[in-house]
């Protein structure tokens, strides 16, 4: 398999970092969406990260579809993705939460950077920020004390894209999130970041 995408964007890094602890070799080919447009173009009409291009030549896009697709692969105690209903529903939750976090802190990063100040609208932007740190508080208080994983002795889907989200939006938006204010995340994401599968896939 084939991932393409920038490991600064939290969709393909919360994808490298599954595909390694589900330990499903890929390839990783670093293609900005912005940068390097026009080989992106290339590769993917779409121009859409990640792109996962599969050992059949699929080309498949969007990470939760992506995640969704390598369970398959995976051997069944590898898998990422609780096995009851009950656990499935809160590690919904939490992977939602987490992906609105990623969401609100990429529109915050697109309205300061990408639109001319005259055009920018504050009521927007304190709206979005509040709805970014809505989702970490609720996802402070889903992670308990953060020393643990969530769902048994490993990390699962939850718990990736958790570490994954608060790591993005703490690197791009330092002075917008107050880590003392979820101090479960943070712990739960430093414990995340000192794997192997996470320190082999920097965002950097």
């Amino acid at each position: 398999m084939h991932l393409v995408g920038m490991m600064d964007s939290p969709y393909v890094r919360r994808v490298a970092v599954s595909l390694k602890i589900m330990k499903l070799p890929f390839t990783h080919d670093q293609v900005s969406v912005f940068r390097h447009f026009d080989k992106f173009s290339s590769i993917n009409p779409v121009v859409k990260a990640p792109t996962l291009i599969t050992d059949d030549n699929v080309m498949l896009m969007e990470s939760a579809l992506i995640l969704e697709y390598v369970e398959h692969l995976a051997q069944s105690h590898l898998r990422l993705t609780p096995g009851t209903l009950r656990d499935l529903a809160r590690s919904q939750r939490i992977i939602g939460l987490s992906l609105v976090a990623c969401e609100k802190t990429v529109q915050l990063v697109y309205e300061r950077n990408l639109r001319p100040p005259e055009k920018q609208h504050e009521p927007w932007v304190e709206r979005v920020r509040g709805q970014m740190e809505a989702a970490y508080q609720l996802l402070n208080t889903e992670l308990g004390t953060g020393e643990a994983w969530q769902f048994g002795a490993r990390p699962m889907q939850a718990d990736i894209t958790a570490a994954v989200a608060w790591t993005f939006s703490n690197f791009i938006l330092p002075e917008k999130v107050d880590g003392t204010r979820y101090p479960a995340v943070v712990k739960h994401a430093a414990r995340a970041e000192a794997l192997p599968e996470f320190t082999s896939s920097p965002l950097e």
